[in-house]
């Protein structure tokens, strides 16, 4: 299954959807998901895995003009009528989430991409610590690293990951859709339905999710009287 925005700026399960979890030996995910919905400062585990405080933007406070357009374009995309303008505005998005203002962050950005091309997972893992260090509230390092974490089918630390991107962004659809995708694998069927509803309310366009939404609704609810 593909989910958008999380394999290359912010597309997820695209390069690793044939990861799968043994659901009878991994932990549960249900203090996951609401740990998502209300963010708390997680215990520090490796470097660059820094606590995200609640409520703390991934965006500086000197860029008020940054912080209005996204909020446009997220009001746009929540009200786009057909799926063709809202990947228009999606990918506007995706643009404006990526900078990190950062010339190093920005190189080793590069590499960590080169090395999960070349599926040096553990070497890509180190790098983006390393952006995390230098920049803590770089969306796309730790939507990333993510990325890296679900294609060693590490499903605890990739949840980890989303949990801080929804964290400082709580609108960041592609991170609500990967968090659905791995507790839809995971077998927890109610939190995976919550995530894919997360992500819908923000973008309301986006298929994978409104597959995943109806499917599981059904599921989890039952079918409607």
């Amino acid at each position: 299954m593909r989910v958008l925005i999380l394999a290359t700026a912010i597309g997820f399960a695209a390069a690793g959807a044939s990861a799968r979890a043994d659901v009878s030996s991994s932990p549960p995910v249900q203090p996951v998901l609401s740990e998502v919905q209300q963010p708390s400062a997680p215990a520090q585990t490796t470097p660059g895995k820094e606590a995200a405080s609640p409520g703390t933007s991934a965006l500086a406070p000197n860029e008020p003009d940054r912080a209005k357009r996204l909020d446009a374009l997220f009001a746009a995309l929540k009200a786009a009528p057909s799926k063709e303008s809202a990947k228009a505005i999606a990918d506007r998005i995706e643009v404006a989430l990526v900078p990190s203002d950062s010339d190093t962050a920005d190189l080793l950005m590069s590499r960590a991409a080169t090395a999960t091309q070349a599926k040096d997972y553990d070497l890509a893992i180190a790098l983006l610590d390393g952006v995390l260090t230098i920049a803590p509230n770089h969306l796309d390092a730790w939507n990333r690293r993510a990325t890296v974490f679900y294609l060693k089918e590490d499903f605890v630390d990739s949840l980890a990951d989303l949990r801080q991107v929804v964290a400082r962004e709580p609108r960041h659809y592609g991170a609500w859709a990967g968090i659905a995708l791995i507790c839809k694998e995971l077998g927890d069927e109610k939190h995976a339905l919550e995530a894919a509803r997360m992500a819908l309310a923000v973008y309301p366009q986006l298929e994978s999710m409104k597959d995943m939404e109806k499917e599981l609704a059904i599921k989890v609810e039952g079918r409607p009287i």
